[in-house]
């Protein structure tokens, strides 16, 4: 059974994301097609981000500059995809989510596995611009963004007593969500399994090594 990792994506002790996250839990859970884990970022305390050459060590097996930065990159590398829940800052992602992906450093632990959206804010926007940022970043990461998201407008009254949301259009988002997910998941643990291109910036070093070797 493909591995779901939630990443929490805000760490404000007054986050709206405890609102969101028991309902995304409670969906992913049900939908019977993942193992799921909360990877939460205030359980993961990680430096800011510092990661170079020297601080590799052995790159099959790296050290990194902390001992939580390798169980970190250890732990993402585990899942088959991910669903991230973010908030919207200053029309972006928070920081902590940016620097907790910025550490997923050399390991590529999440190169060829898909990722979903949960986008929400306390205004109209639902976290639209932070998602199209995270999208970006993902295929920097050379993972798999979906197209299809969830988005949460007014988060602070989306969700009735039962912590269920008010709009159905936000469950049935959902659902879409983790379906794309469990497919990608499946179809692209697959091609893993069936052997992987090594990364594009070690192909094109190689490349441009042999290149300059043949013209000495």
């Amino acid at each position: 059974m493909p591995k779901l990792k939630v990443i929490v994506g805000s760490t404000r002790p007054t986050r709206s994301a405890d609102k969101v996250l028991p309902w995304v839990l409670a969906q992913a859970e049900r939908h019977g097609a993942f193992e799921v884990e909360v990877l939460d970022l205030r359980d993961w305390r990680l430096p800011f981000f510092q990661e170079h050459m020297g601080s590799i060590g052995d790159f099959a097996d790296p050290t990194y500059s902390e001992p939580i930065v390798r169980s970190w990159n250890h732990k993402v590398a585990e899942g088959d995809a991910y669903l991230i829940l973010t908030a919207e800052y200053n029309h972006s992602v928070p920081g902590e989510l940016k620097n907790a992906i910025d550490s997923v450093f050399v390991s590529f632990g999440f190169r060829n596995k898909p990722i979903g959206f949960v986008g929400y804010s306390i205004g109209v926007a639902a976290g639209s611009r932070a998602v199209e940022h995270l999208a970006l970043i993902a295929i920097e990461g050379e993972a798999v963004p979906l197209r299809n998201t969830v988005l949460i407008p007014f988060v602070g009254e989306a969700f009735d007593e039962a912590g269920e949301p008010n709009d159905p259009a936000t469950g049935i988002a959902l659902g879409i969500t983790l379906d794309d997910l469990a497919w990608f998941a499946n179809a692209l643990g697959r091609a893993r399994a069936e052997g992987e291109l090594a990364p594009g910036t070690f192909r094109a070093r190689a490349a441009t090594a042999e290149a300059a070797a043949s013209d000495d």
